[in-house]
C-alpha cells in the first residue's frame, strides 16, 4: 500500500474521477477498490449531493485524491 493510502484511511478525502468527484471518509482499501463512507457526489455547477450507504470506487478510475486538512473521521 502506498504511504498516502495508509495515512489517508479514516480521513476525509476528495477522490477525483473524470467529470466528477466524491468527498467522504476513506474507510477502506480493498484490493483495487476504495470505500468511502459519509460521502457526497461533487459535480461542477451543482450543489453537493449526499450519497446513501458506501461508495465503492475502482482505483483505476481515480485521477487523484486529496486528503483534506483536519479531515479526521
Amino acid at each position: 500500500m502506498f504511504a498516502w493510502r495508509r495515512t489517508a484511511v479514516r480521513k476525509r478525502v476528495v477522490v477525483n474521477l473524470p467529470g466528477r468527484a466524491f468527498s467522504g471518509i476513506l474507510w477502506a482499501k480493498r484490493g483495487p477498490l476504495l470505500v468511502l463512507r459519509d460521502a457526497e457526489l461533487l459535480e461542477a455547477g451543482r450543489e453537493p449531493q449526499p450519497v446513501d450507504g458506501e461508495v465503492v470506487i475502482e482505483r483505476s478510475q481515480v485521477e487523484f485524491t486529496q486528503v483534506l486538512a483536519g479531515g479526521g473521521g
